[in-house]
Formats: C-alpha cells, sequence, structure tokens
C-alpha cells in the first residue's frame, strides 16, 4: 500500500512577516530615517526622469524642529544624492544645516504647503513628462481605472500663474487651492503630492504620473469608460491613504536601495 503524502500544515498569519513603518524612539533615530527615505525617493525620481535642470524637490517636516525641512541641494542631480548631501531649511529658506544652496523659488511652495497642513510631513513637486502634459490641458485626474481612484475627490487643479513662484502670496494660493487633499495638478506646470511620510508623498507621485499617462494614452486612443461614483468612491476608501501609500512604496525603496546603497552614506 503506498504511503499517502501528508498535506503540508500552513503557517499561521501571526508568524508571518509584514513590514509596517516604524516607530521611532527619539529624534535622532527618525531624522536619521527620515533623511534616508528622503535621499532615497530622490534617487528614484531620478532614475524616472522626474528632473529637468535645476527643477524638482522633495522636502520632509524634521521630527523636532517641526519649522524646518530637509531638502535636496540646488543644482545636484537627483541620482547622485546621498544622505549626508541633504540641507536643513527654515520656514524662510535659509538654510541652517548644510553648505549648498536651496532653489528659493521652488521652496516658497513647499513652505507654504508644509505651515498650512501641520499633517504633512513631505511634498514633492518635480518635472515629469506626463504629470506636465496633463498640466497642460488643465484637466483633472478620471476615475478610468483602479488605481487613479486613490485621488477620486482628493485633488485639484490649481490654474494661477503658470511663471515660477518666488511670491509668497502665490505659494500661499498653491497651499489653499491643495487644501486636505493629497495632490494637485499645477497647471501648465506638473503634480504636486503630500503625504504623512516620505514613502507616501512619493508613492502618490509616482502613482500620479502614471495615471495621467494612463489617461493620455487612453483619450488619444478613444473614449474611456468611467468607474461610476460609488465604486471610485469605495476603492479610494481602501487605497487612498497614506499607509496604502506606503505599503505600495516599499518595494521601490528596497531596490533602490540595494541597486545604489551609497545613497545611504
Amino acid at each position: 500500500m503506498t504511503n499517502q503524502p501528508q498535506t503540508p500544515t500552513p503557517i499561521p498569519t501571526d508568524q508571518l512577516r509584514f513590514t509596517m513603518p516604524p516607530q521611532h524612539t527619539s529624534h535622532h533615530d527618525e531624522r536619521r530615517y527620515r533623511k534616508e527615505r528622503l535621499a532615497a525617493a530622490l534617487r528614484l525620481f531620478g532614475r524616472f526622469g522626474y528632473e529637468e535642470g535645476v527643477a524638482g524637490h522633495i522636502t520632509v517636516r524634521d521630527p523636532e524642529f517641526t519649522d524646518c525641512y530637509w531638502v535636496n541641494p540646488f543644482g545636484m542631480p537627483f541620482g547622485h544624492i546621498t544622505v549626508s548631501d541633504l540641507l536643513l531649511v527654515n520656514q524662510a529658506g535659509q538654510v541652517v544645516e548644510g553648505r549648498a544652496h536651496v532653489n528659493q523659488a521652488a521652496f516658497v511652495v513647499h513652505s507654504s504647503v508644509h505651515q498650512a497642513r501641520p499633517d504633512v510631513v513631505a511634498v514633492a513637486h518635480s518635472r515629469s513628462v506626463h504629470g506636465r502634459a496633463l498640466a497642460a490641458l488643465g484637466e483633472p485626474l478620471e476615475p478610468i481605472t483602479q488605481e487613479v481612484c486613490a485621488f477620486f475627490e482628493d485633488h485639484a487643479v490649481y490654474g494661477g500663474t503658470t511663471g515660477v513662484v518666488v511670491d509668497e502670496d502665490e505659494g500661499r494660493a498653491i497651499a489653499a487651492a491643495l487644501g486636505g487633499g493629497k495632490a494637485l495638478i499645477l497647471r501648465n506646470r506638473g503634480l504636486l503630492t503630500v503625504g504623512d511620510s516620505v514613502d507616501a508623498a512619493a508613492w502618490w507621485f509616482i502613482t500620479m504620473e502614471r495615471a495621467a499617462q494612463v489617461q493620455l494614452t487612453a483619450k488619444a486612443s478613444g473614449t474611456p469608460v468611467p468607474i461610476d461614483y460609488a465604486d471610485a468612491m469605495r476603492t479610494r476608501e481602501q487605497l487612498g491613504n497614506d499607509l496604502v501609500a506606503w505599503i505600495n512604496y516599499q518595494p521601490l525603496y528596497l531596490q533602490i536601495t540595494r541597486d545604489e546603497p551609497d545613497l545611504l552614506s
């Protein structure tokens, strides 16, 4: 008589690993963590082609000095940035740690958003191609795919000045247009996203850029079929929070830090 193989015993779910955002016991540890995530996000933006010349920033609020923000140096390629290159800048755009300049025009927008939204830890605004193409049309994202529903009734289009922002009033107007949402399409300029972590803000930017690409491609091919209101809202409830964004971002973080570990130096 042949012995039947025994069915493998399932491993209890409480013994399976699932990565969640870490909890920090000191400002020092959390600061280091946020700077590592910022350097990694900038490297990814460089890899994805989201920079053009000296334009583009990601900022993250310091966990101790909450009116100061870590940011990439002016003129340094995203693909070269390391943790030690990052600058700490106050609300007025003055460098308080580091020895490089910061792009004052771009920082006006970031500082205004950080001041208006104490819940926001990170802000991303850069020069992605499809985001700019959608911004040139002055159109919002439409609920035509599951992923884009994360932005359904949670983003806006700002149609103010289309030039370089150097005025604080303009920065405040952009922050007001963002309101309590996670993203803003700056007409004729591109995309801006926010999150309660660098990971979330970066993921929203990346997935928003892809959503813009899908929308432009679909409309160029025909007439997209929209997801109905109730389903779009339900999907946003499932996919549209910053924890889901953080989780979605982890494969990208692991990939960039494994491929380019020097960014952590």
